[in-house]
C-alpha cells in the first residue's frame, strides 16, 4: 500500500457540528416539554402578562 490522503471537506465538516449542536438542543428541548417543565424563551416573555 502506497501513501494515501483523507480529503476534508470543512464547510461539510461545519455544517456536521451545527446539526450535532442543533440535535442536542432539540432533544433537550423535547425531554423538558415531555417531563412538564415549563420552558420560558426571551422570544415570547414581552408578549406573555405575569399576574
Amino acid at each position: 500500500m502506497g501513501s494515501f490522503s483523507i480529503l476534508n471537506n470543512i464547510a461539510a465538516i461545519n455544517g456536521q457540528n451545527q446539526l450535532n449542536i442543533n440535535n442536542v438542543n432539540l432533544s433537550r428541548t423535547l425531554n423538558r416539554l415531555s417531563s412538564g417543565k415549563r420552558i420560558n424563551s426571551g422570544a415570547g416573555a414581552s408578549l406573555r402578562r405575569e399576574n
